[in-house]
């Protein structure tokens, strides 16, 4: 085990580079054009090089939720008022929420973690990693110091071995933080360069007014607290917020850990983008879930070096939309551990050779291509 962050991250390996190789001489030799079920098998090609196994029991899983205020929404930039992080806190607990539904649904379950909500918050189901309750309001100064900073990533790799230890093979990361699609426009922006009217939407519903307000209020925060981009910490302590640092480190420990770990949409994929810059080893270790419908979401991505497989025009958060793709995971496995050869087929494969060379039949990178039989 580690004692500090750097050790944690000097730590981290790269993918199993054999295993991703065997990987594909299965799926080569399973009774089908190659490369025909696309990114299913881009998929468990990356999970032979996670773990170092030809075939991957995906069977338990979670989603790790973070939930934090921030203290931004003093600015009037968030439809809702702070008090729905802890009321819907409690609801992930009571298993009403939209993930818990979805969860339920695909056999996941969900670890939910206080790392900053701003209330006593106090059930048998919600973990305490509370750093404070809340950061503070980004227009007037640091959300947070860089120790608070540091103990939120520190909350989130602890939280993600923690679920490994207790036998969990797949992880995803979800929050709750009422404001925090400003903190993650802020982030975004200030690793990137980002204007931020292309970094910021209008979150949960916010009218004209008020997102030209929202972005006025980020673009204050970065002008006067001058977040380093090469300095990951910075850039989450003085515009970020406990829950994305938090899911920053949920995305370290996964790798640390080798187990792989789901994005969802916006502000999960800003802090996969922190997680990233902070050791840029930990993205093999990613996949994105869907395409969220909040404007900075591409960006984000695209910043990362990820292309997200699904589009549902989703924008909840929560890490809704972890538990559909760990059933898109689930068949990426099936695929792999299940589907006949062309041996037990009984089916030559002789007319393979003229085939391969094809643009619809290369091998590897099949995202989107490939042929129905």
């Amino acid at each position: 085990m580690f004692s500090n962050l750097s050790e944690c991250l000097s730590q981290i390996q790269g993918l199993d580079r054999d295993a991703m190789e065997k990987a594909q001489l299965r799926l080569d030799s399973l009774a089908k054009p190659p490369g025909s079920l696309g990114r299913l098998e881009d998929i468990a090609v990356r999970l032979a090089g996670i773990s170092g196994r030809q075939f991957y029991d995906a069977g338990k899983r979670c989603v790790i939720i973070m939930a934090a205020d921030n203290g931004v929404v003093e600015e009037g930039v968030a439809a809702a008022p702070q008090a729905v992080t802890h009321a819907q806190t409690l609801n992930f607990a009571k298993g009403i929420a939209g993930v818990s539904v979805l969860a339920k649904q695909f056999n996941t379950d969900l670890i939910i973690v206080d790392v900053g909500v701003n209330s006593g918050l106090s059930h048998p189901l919600v973990k305490n990693k509370k750093i404070r309750k809340g950061t503070w309001n980004i227009a007037g100064g640091a959300a947070m110091t860089h120790n608070e900073a540091r103990q939120a990533i520190m909350a989130g790799i602890e939280t993600a071995v923690e679920a490994v230890a207790q036998g969990y093979t797949l992880l995803g990361a979800g929050e709750m933080g009422i404001g925090n699609t400003t903190t993650s426009a802020a982030v975004l922006s200030a690793f990137t360069g980002l204007p931020v009217e292309q970094s910021a939407g209008k979150g949960a519903g916010l009218n004209e007014e008020a997102y030209r307000h929202k972005i006025d209020v980020i673009k204050k925060a970065l002008r006067d607290n001058k977040p380093d981009p090469a300095d990951p910490v910075d850039v989450l302590a003085k515009v970020g917020g406990f829950d994305i640092a938090a899911m920053a480190g949920i995305y370290i420990g996964a790798a640390y850990m080798r187990v792989p770990a789901v994005i969802d949409g916006f502000i999960s994929m800003v802090a996969a983008l922190a997680a990233c810059r902070l050791n840029p080893a930990v993205k093999d270790y990613m996949i994105a879930s869907h395409a969220s419908f909040e404007q900075g979401f591409s960006h984000a991505a695209r910043a990362v070096g990820l292309e997200p497989h699904l589009n549902l025009a989703m924008r909840l958060g929560e890490g809704s939309g972890c538990p559909i793709m760990f059933a898109v995971i689930d068949a990426a496995c099936a695929v792999m551990q299940n589907m006949g050869t062309f041996e037990q087929a009984a089916i030559g494969d002789e007319y393979l050779t003229k085939i391969k060379g094809v643009d619809n039949f290369t091998v590897k990178g099949t995202a989107g291509k490939g042929a129905e039989n």
